[in-house]
Parts: structure tokens; sequence; C-alpha cells
């Protein structure tokens, strides 16, 4: 299913030293306090983005953890809280979970096979049994959006701005992801609806960017007082952190974002 050969041999090595420490004694807890407890791992790594662009000709699976962008963050935390799970926590489980979450349908089929579009990542990953996208039935309101952010702005993406078959790839995805309805919770709203949200749960930011669905994503962090905070990699203080504010605080301080989608983690076998 994935190829390794732009394999990095030393970010291989620091994934397995993290994936050592997993510790499986841990595999009772939910699927959303594993969620944290992996996501703790990651506080202070640096924030990188463009991690998975890095060679625009073939598209493999890119595994790299000492630099995590908002994306990469969540989706590693989800990975190795699922290992931890399974009860498997090598590196083969790792490279075979991450190929699941990250690509449509699971399988690498060139560059329009990874989910670039969150909102996309998290239905395909709800049709997975993953997550499940609690939005509308916690209280969102629809969010109605043309998705083509991609297609219209090809020069902003090296893999689609000479290649004409992957543009035509995205636009089908664009047009199936606009037959969706979204939902959403408007920004100034959100500190009502904390009590629906857990630590765990994966946070996206709607924007009012034409064409672009979401522009952020992390974790619902419950603090020792039950403050709702927001633990992600901030592009702003160049790493993985928890915010000191609550999430409305957060949002209100983002001009561009206007609310937010959330999907919890399922537990796997349920």
């Amino acid at each position: 299913i994935y190829s390794t050969d732009i394999s990095d041999d030393y970010e291989d090595m620091k994934c397995k030293k993290i994936l050592a420490k997993l510790d499986l004694n841990d595999k009772d807890k939910s699927i959303s306090d594993l969620m944290i407890l992996t996501g703790e791992n990651f506080l202070g790594t640096e924030y990188v983005g463009g991690t998975l662009d890095k060679n625009v000709k073939t598209e493999n699976l890119v595994v790299y953890v000492t630099g995590l962008d908002c994306v990469t963050f969540v989706e590693n935390a989800l990975v190795m809280a699922l290992l931890v799970k399974s009860g498997k926590t090598d590196f083969d489980s790792y490279k075979k979970e991450l190929t699941r979450i990250r690509y449509r349908n699971g399988v690498i089929d060139g560059y329009p096979s990874r989910l670039h579009y969150f909102t996309d990542w998290i239905y395909d990953n709800q049709q997975k049994g993953i997550v499940k996208d609690i939005t509308e039935e916690i209280g969102g309101i629809p969010y109605d959006k043309k998705i083509d952010f991609m297609t219209t702005h090809i020069d902003s993406y090296p893999q689609l701005k000479n290649n004409s078959e992957n543009v035509r790839q995205m636009e089908v995805f664009e047009n199936l992801m606009n037959t969706r309805q979204l939902y959403y919770i408007p920004k100034n709203q959100v500190d009502k609806y904390y009590d629906k949200l857990q630590s765990g749960d994966i946070i996206a930011t709607t924007t009012d960017i034409g064409g672009l669905d979401v522009t952020h994503t992390g974790l619902i962090y419950k603090d020792e007082n039950g403050k709702t905070k927001f633990m992600h990699a901030n592009v702003k203080t160049k790493e993985v952190m928890i915010t000191k504010e609550e999430l409305k605080e957060y949002l209100m301080g983002n001009k561009k974002q206007t609310g937010i989608i959330v999907a919890r983690p399922i537990e796997p076998g349920n």
C-alpha cells in the first residue's frame, strides 16, 4: 500500500522512539483520553508546514514527526491512540494506520488521493468508522460553502500547477464535497457548547476565505479546572501547544475563523 522510497532514516528513528514510549497498559482508556495522552507527547514540537509536499513528483507516505503542522499533529495523535488501542505499536503498524487515515479509502493513488480538504478528511474517516462528525447533532447550523480553492489556485500547488490530470481529479473530489451538507458552530456561540465537547474531540475552524472549507485543526483539551482549551500546532508560536485562553477566546482572536466543526474519535470495535 505504501512506498518508502523517500524514507528519511532520521525521521523513522525518531518516530520509532515515540512509538516505543507508548504504554500498552493504557489500551483500556477511552480513545478520546488516549488522543490527549498521545497529543501531549508532541507538546513543544516545532511547527513545520509543507512536510507532505517535499516530493512533488510522486505521492508517497511521508513519516515526519520532528516538525508538525496542524493536520499532521492531529493525524499522529489519532494514529498513535489507535495503535495503543490495537495493542500493536510497531513501525509497520504505524505506517499502515497513517496511510489508512491520510488517504481516501486508505489507498495511496497519486496526489489527489490524499485528503487535502479537512472536511473531506473527516467525511472519509467517518466512512471508515474512525471518527464521527457530531456538529449537527450537538446543535450546529448549516455551513453553506462552495469548495473549489485548490482548483482555482493551482499556482499555489506544485502538484497541480503542471498536471492537468491531477487538477481534473481534484475537481471531481471538490464536486463530490459540494454535494454534502456541512454544519458548524459560529465562534461567538462556541462557549454555549463547552459541555457538549470532550477532551480529544477534533476541531476544524471554518473560514470566510472563498472556496475553502476550514483553515486549521486541533484537539479539545479540558484542563484540570474544567476549562475548554485547544491543543494544536500553532503557526504563530511555531510549536505544538495548549492555549492559555479558552477555545472561544482563541477563535475570536482570528478574524478569518468563523466557527468550528467537531469530529469525535470512535471507540475501535464500536
